[in-house]
C-alpha cells in the first residue's frame, strides 16, 4: 500500500468516513544561505523526496481534530476559539498553529479532521516543522477554497511557527516546502520573497548530495537561535541599517571597523554578509553550468557557520573534514546548527567509499551512527488525490 492509500485507510479508521483528500509537503536540505533568512537576505534550498502526508476532512463546528500515525498517543481535540499561542508543547501546536494563523487573518476555517504521517526525519535540521505546517495550510487552502498563493501560504506558516509555536524562525523552510520543484533548486530574496528556480540536476551530471544525519538533535527554541537572532539585529541596529542584508560585501572591512570591540556582532555580521555573497556565487556557478565548482563554496560557508557563527559541533565537522579527506568535492553543516545535518556533495562513483569512511570516522570517535542518504531535489507541495 502506497503512502496515499495508507493515510486515506488509516483516516478512515480513525473518523470512520473517507477524507476530502490527500496533500504532502516535503521536507528540504539548504543547499547554501544559512541564517540569513531572518536577515532579509539570500536562500537556497531544495525540496527533499521526504514528506509529510495528510487526510483532511472540513468540520463546520469550530472543532479540530488531529491524529498522527509517527506518535504513540489518541486524537487530539482542540476547539478553534481555544487556541492560544504557546499554550501547546507537543507535534499539535504545528498543524493547530496554521490554523490559527489562517483565522487570524481572517479566513474562514470552520473546523477539521486531520490524519498525518511523514517520512521527513525529525531533529535532523531538514524542517519536519515546516512540513507538517505547509501540507496543513494547503490541504485547508483547497478545502476552504481560500485561494492564498503558495508564498502566502508560507508566510501564514512562519507565523504559525514565530508566534503559535513561539520558534523564532525565518521563511526559509515554509518557502522551499511550499514553492520548490524537482530538479531545481530555490533562489529566494527572504526580503521580497521574489524567487528564481536553479536547475539542479546532479544525477545528470555524475554527481550525488548525501545528507549526513548525524543523529545529534537540536532544538530551535532552546535560546541559542534566538541568541543569533538578537545579535544580528543588534549588528543592524549599531550600524545603522534595516537589516544585515543592507551591509554591501564590498563594505564589509568598514562596517566590522565600526563595531569596534563588538566581538560577537563582529563574528555574525561577517558570516551574514559573507554568506549572501556565497548565495550570488552558487547561483552564478549553477547558471553557468559549473556545479562541481560549488563544492569549494560549500566548504567556506561550513568554515563560516563554524567560527563566525559558532553553531557547528564536533559531529558535523568529523562528517565535513572526512568527507573532504576522502575526496568530496565540499561539504557543509545545513540547517540551523547544533546537530543536524551535513550535506556532502560527492561524485557519484565515490558515494559508497565516502559514506563507508564517515562511518567508520563516528565508530571510531565513539559517536552514534550517522544515517547517510541522497537527497535528490524533488518536488514541493501538492495534493495527492
Amino acid at each position: 500500500m502506497g503512502a496515499e492509500q495508507q493515510v486515506r485507510a488509516d483516516f478512515v479508521e480513525l473518523y470512520g468516513a473517507e477524507p476530502e483528500g490527500v496533500w504532502a509537503a516535503p521536507g528540504r536540505v539548504n543547499l547554501i544561505g544559512e541564517h540569513t533568512d531572518y536577515n532579509d537576505g539570500f536562500v537556497m534550498p531544495f525540496a527533499l523526496p521526504h514528506t509529510a502526508t495528510a487526510a483532511v476532512s472540513r468540520r463546520t463546528d469550530g472543532r479540530l481534530r488531529l491524529h498522527s500515525a509517527d506518535i504513540e498517543d489518541g486524537v487530539a481535540e482542540l476547539r478553534l476559539d481555544d487556541l492560544t499561542p504557546e499554550s501547546d508543547r507537543a507535534w499539535t501546536a504545528y498543524p493547530a498553529g496554521v490554523v490559527w494563523a489562517l483565522r487570524e487573518a481572517g479566513h474562514p476555517v470552520t473546523g477539521a479532521d486531520i490524519h498525518l504521517t511523514s517520512t521527513v526525519p525529525s531533529g535532523a535540521g531538514l524542517s519536519s516543522s515546516a512540513a507538517l505546517e505547509v501540507v496543513v495550510a494547503l490541504a485547508l487552502n483547497d478545502l476552504f477554497e481560500l485561494d492564498l498563493p503558495r508564498w502566502q501560504l508560507a508566510r501564514l506558516c512562519q507565523r504559525a511557527e514565530n508566534v503559535y509555536v513561539g520558534a523564532p524562525t525565518g521563511i526559509m523552510d515554509q518557502t522551499a516546502s511550499a514553492c520548490c520543484e524537482a530538479g531545481h533548486a530555490l533562489f529566494v530574496d527572504t526580503r521580497d520573497l521574489s524567487q528564481k528556480q536553479i536547475p539542479f540536476d546532479l544525477a545528470a551530471e555524475g554527481m550525488r548530495l548525501l545528507v549526513v544525519d548525524t543523529q545529534v538533535k537540536h532544538a530551535h527554541s532552546d535560546g541559542e537561535y534566538g541568541k543569533r537572532r538578537a545579535g544580528c539585529e543588534k549588528g543592524a541596529a549599531l550600524l545603522g541599517v534595516d537589516a544585515l542584508r543592507d551591509v554591501p560585501y564590498a563594505g564589509l572591512d568598514a562596517a566590522l571597523e565600526r563595531l569596534g570591540d563588538e566581538e560577537e556582532v563582529r563574528r555574525l555580521v561577517r558570516h551574514i554578509v559573507t554568506e549572501n555573497q556565497r548565495v550570488e556565487r552558487v547561483v552564478t556557478l549553477l547558471e553557468s553550468g559549473e556545479t562541481r565548482a560549488i563544492g569549494p563554496v560549500l566548504v567556506e560557508g561550513h568554515a563560516s557557520l563554524r567560527d563566525d557563527f559558532r553553531i557547528s559541533c564536533p559531529e558535523l565537522d568529523l562528517v565535513v573534514d572526512t568527507a573532504l579527506a576522502g575526496g568530496a568535492l565540499g561539504a557543509r553543516m545545513t540547517g540551523g546548527g547544533f546537530g543536524g545535518s551535513a550535506i556532502v556533495l560527492v561524485e557519484a562513483a565515490d558515494v559508497d567509499t565516502l559514506t563507508k569512511a564517515i562511518e567508520e570516522a563516528f565508530a571510531a570517535a565513539g559517536f552514534t551512527a550517522p544515517r547517510v542518504f541522497e537527497a535528490v531535489p524533488s518536488a514541493g507541495a501538492r495534493r495527492l488525490g
